[in-house]
């Protein structure tokens, strides 16, 4: 089992940055591969970033390319989510995911947080 807690919510202004962390209680983090979704009211789950065991390979979808950036420290168990110039649409719940593959699709995620809620006022 992993368990996943996502930090560093909150309300921010359009234009704004905001960084979210995922800590991973699991001594095997660096045999996943990590993935940020999120999701706005009335919506599905939807892809933001994914990123490799070593940290080596990133994807982003179209949307957040270019304005936020996926990492991870193996050491501290921790993903991160740095997410500059945000706009309104970015308001979600964000929620970090663990998968024994590199992927972009939610079902093949294994293990998720609880999310964390971002809301960018324009």
């Amino acid at each position: 089992q992993v368990q996943l807690v996502e930090s560093g919510g909150g309300l921010v202004q359009a234009g704004g940055s905001l960084r979210l962390s995922c800590a991973a209680s699991t001594r095997t983090f660096s045999n996943y591969g990590m993935g940020w979704f999120r999701q706005a009211p009335g919506k599905e789950r939807e892809f933001v970033a994914t990123i490799s065991w070593s940290g080596g390979s990133t994807f982003y979808a179209d949307s957040v390319k270019g304005r936020f950036t996926i990492s991870r420290d193996n050491a501290q168990n921790t993903v991160y989510l740095q997410m500059n110039l945000l706009k309104t649409e970015d308001t979600a719940v964000y929620y970090c995911g663990a998968s024994w593959l590199v992927s972009t699709k939610v079902d093949e995620y294994d293990y998720w947080g609880q999310g964390t809620q971002v809301t960018v006022s324009s």
